[in-house]
């Protein structure tokens, strides 16, 4: 099954709720990855401007082009230990 994000939640700072396809989701933190380097990074570091995250094709996407990968995303917070899963709604 191909990995994606299949909503998000907004939970302030650099801060959200990431849910996936498999029924697993999780809170992440991305200040780590937005205050490393590359320029794309840059706008995102404004949490106003974080926030206008949305979904393109199952991929967290900003407006200035930035994407993550859902699988790359998922790996991630496994190894965080962030994933759990989530109850049917």
């Amino acid at each position: 099954m191909l990995t994606k994000v299949t909503r998000l939640e907004k939970l302030g700072g650099l801060r959200l709720r990431v849910h996936f396809n498999d029924g697993t989701g999780g809170e992440h933190d991305f200040a780590g990855l937005i205050n490393g380097p590359g320029e794309a990074n840059v706008a995102l570091r404004d949490p106003a401007y974080f926030a206008r995250v949305f979904l393109d094709h199952g991929a967290p996407t900003w407006p200035n082009g930035y994407d993550m990968a859902p699988e790359w995303l998922r790996l991630e917070m496994e190894k965080a230990g962030e994933l759990h899963k989530e109850a049917a709604e």
